[in-house]
């Protein structure tokens, strides 16, 4: 095997739609005639907004931007994909609905693009067993985005930002009443749909009124009965 397949075996061993999948797996995934690497140089357009869906996608380098554009032509930046092994575009591919949205290079980028016939039949007319595996993976990731759009609406249906930030810190703290956030203040706001500035204010008021002890990405409730009267 070169070094350039086995870095892509590598990265696909890695992804959550490979999960469970050995080396011998991948290879056959990667062998099918659904399955297809791309270059992407700076600027170039992945899918446009309103196009069809025809495969989901596999980042493998470089960097790629979700975006938006209003009516009156701003582009809004929605989020980046900068990891191997991100995977983007799967439930567009799925449902077969229009993207809302459109994916741009942000440097040069190479994706691995799976069309959603790998998942039916291949070229000798049977379901691989790679194949049948992205199937299994594929639900077990609509699952935990399910599950993940479950734990939001509760969130967000809450009405103060600090009722938010209370039922967001209790989804995710141990018996301790302490939990490690897995991301930076500036994606919890975007989740909470605040700006990072009001995050911030709100954390240290509830750090001032004793009722949190923020150390970074960590935080403990330190008064658990004021904490639980915003649940």
């Amino acid at each position: 095997m070169d070094k350039e397949r086995a870095n892509l075996v590598n990265i696909l061993q890695h992804c959550s739609l490979a999960a469970g999948m050995d080396e011998d797996m991948v290879g056959e995934l990667l062998d099918s005639s659904q399955v297809r690497q791309r270059k992407y140089e700076k600027g170039s357009i992945i899918f446009h907004d309103g196009e069809t869906p025809h495969s989901l996608y596999i980042l493998l380098s470089g960097e790629v931007h979700i975006l938006k554009d209003t009516f009156s032509g701003r582009q809004i930046f929605l989020s980046a994909i900068d990891e191997p092994g991100d995977m983007f575009g799967e439930v567009y591919e799925v449902l077969k609905q229009p993207y809302d949205m459109y994916v741009q290079a942000a440097k040069t980028t190479q994706i691995l693009e799976l069309s959603s016939r790998l998942f039916s039949l291949d070229a000798g007319g049977k379901i691989t067993r790679s194949a049948l595996m992205v199937q299994r993976n594929l639900m077990r990731i609509f699952a935990r985005k399910a599950y993940f759009m479950h734990n939001k609406i509760k969130v967000m249906a809450s009405g103060s930002l600090r009722e938010k930030i209370v039922r967001f810190l209790f989804q995710n703290m141990d018996r301790s009443a302490e939990t490690k956030l897995p991301f930076s203040r500036e994606f919890l706001a975007a989740y909470l749909a605040v700006t990072r500035p009001s995050l911030s204010r709100e954390l240290s008021a509830m750090q001032r009124d004793g009722i949190l002890r923020v150390e970074g990405r960590t935080i403990q409730v330190t008064d658990r009965d004021r904490f639980e009267e915003y649940l």
